[in-house]
C-alpha cells in the first residue's frame, strides 16, 4: 500500500504550531525566572536601603547593646563561625564516609534501598524536628547543656543527609570507565576509590559541603530549641591560647548566639533603629552566603580544570 505523505500546507501548519509552542515555553520559563529574581532583588534592595547605613567596623566589632546605635554583632558572627566549625568537623567525615560506603561498598539489596529512602526523607524533614532531636539527645540525654557543642552537633545532624546524598550523586557521576581502568591496572577496590574515584567526584562533593554549610549558617529554629541565647554580651573563649597548652576546648561548653538569632531579637524590639540593625545583620549573613556559593563555584571549576 503506497505511503500517504501529508499535504504541504498541513506540514507548514504543524511547523508553525511547533514553533509557537516552543516560543510559548520560552516565555513561560523566562517569566518564571523574572518573577523569582524580582522577589529576590526586592528583598536585597530593601535590606540594603534599610541596613547599609549601619554597616561599619563598629557594627561588626561591638557587643550587643540596649542602645541601637552602639549595638554590634561580634558575639553573633563569632558564634556562627564556631557552630559552623563544629558542624562541618562532624558532618563532612560522616556524610562523605556514609556516601562512599553506600555507593561503592554496600550490597545493593533491600537494606540499602531502605537506607536510600530514609536518608532522602531525612533531607526533607523540617529543621525544627532536628532541634527537638538535639534537645533530647545532646542537651538532656548526653548532658552537654545549652552550649556551642550541642548547637553544632544538632546542625551536623541537620546537614548530614544533604552531605551524604551529594556525595552519592557525585560518585554516581564518575564515569564507569575510570573505575574499570583503575581495577584493570591492578588497583585494589579501596585504592581505586581513594586514588581515582574520590578525586574525580571531589568538585561535586565540595559544592555540596559548602551549600550545606550555607544552610547551617542560616538556620534558627533548631538553635532556639537547643538554647541559642537571644541577647549575649560576651564572646566565647578563644580556642587558641598564648601559653601552653595553646589549645582550649572550653568554648565548646559555653552559651552562644548566632546571626539569625540576633536578627530575630532586634526585629522583635520596637523602634526603627533596631530594625535597621536587623537589616544590616541580614546583609552580613547574605554576603557570607554569597561568598560561600561563589567559593563553591570557583572550587568546582578549578578542580574540573585541574583534572582535565
Amino acid at each position: 500500500m503506497p505511503r500517504l505523505h501529508p499535504h504541504p500546507h498541513a506540514r507548514d501548519r504543524h511547523r508553525r504550531r511547533r514553533k509557537l509552542r516552543d516560543r510559548l515555553a520560552d516565555w513561560i520559563g523566562f517569566g518564571s525566572v523574572a518573577v523569582v529574581l524580582s522577589f529576590l532583588l526586592a528583598v536585597i534592595v530593601q535590606l540594603a536601603l534599610t541596613g547599609a547605613p549601619r554597616l561599619n567596623m563598629d557594627f561588626l566589632m561591638n557587643l550587643p547593646s540596649s542602645a541601637p546605635d552602639r549595638a554590634g554583632i561580634l558575639p553573633a558572627w563569632i558564634g556562627s563561625l564556631m557552630l559552623a566549625a563544629v558542624c562541618m568537623l562532624v558532618a563532612v567525615p560522616l556524610g562523605v564516609g556514609a556516601g562512599v560506603y553506600m555507593e561503592e561498598y554496600a550490597p545493593q539489596g533491600g537494606l540499602t534501598r531502605i537506607l536510600d529512602v530514609t536518608i532522602a526523607t531525612l533531607a526533607g524533614v523540617p529543621s525544627v524536628v532536628f532541634g527537638l532531636l538535639g534537645l533530647a539527645l545532646f542537651v538532656n540525654g548526653l548532658d552537654l547543656g545549652r552550649s556551642i557543642l550541642s548547637g553544632g552537633l544538632t546542625l551536623a545532624l541537620l546537614v548530614l543527609p544533604m552531605v551524604t546524598l551529594t556525595t552519592r550523586e557525585s560518585l554516581r557521576a564518575v564515569h564507569q570507565d575510570l573505575r574499570e581502568a583503575a581495577l584493570a591496572l591492578g588497583a585494589s577496590p579501596t585504592h581505586a576509590v581513594t586514588s581515582v574515584i574520590l578525586p574525580a567526584a571531589a568538585p561535586g562533593i565540595l559544592t555540596g559541603v559548602i551549600l550545606a554549610l550555607a544552610r547551617a549558617l542560616g538556620e534558627t529554629a533548631p538553635l532556639i530549641l537547643v538554647g541559642a541565647v537571644a541577647f549575649i554580651s560576651f564572646t566565647p573563649s578563644p580556642p587558641i591560647l598564648n601559653a601552653a597548652p595553646y589549645l582550649s576546648l572550653a568554648w565548646l561548653h559555653e552559651p552562644f548566639t548566632v546571626l539569625p538569632m540576633q536578627m530575630f531579637n532586634w526585629v522583635s524590639r520596637p523602634g526603627e533603629a533596631f530594625r535597621a540593625n536587623a537589616a544590616a545583620a541580614g546583609l552580613v549573613l547574605l554576603a557570607v552566603t554569597v561568598l560561600l556559593n561563589a567559593g563553591a563555584i570557583f572550587l568546582r571549576a578549578h578542580l574540573r580544570r585541574k583534572r582535565s
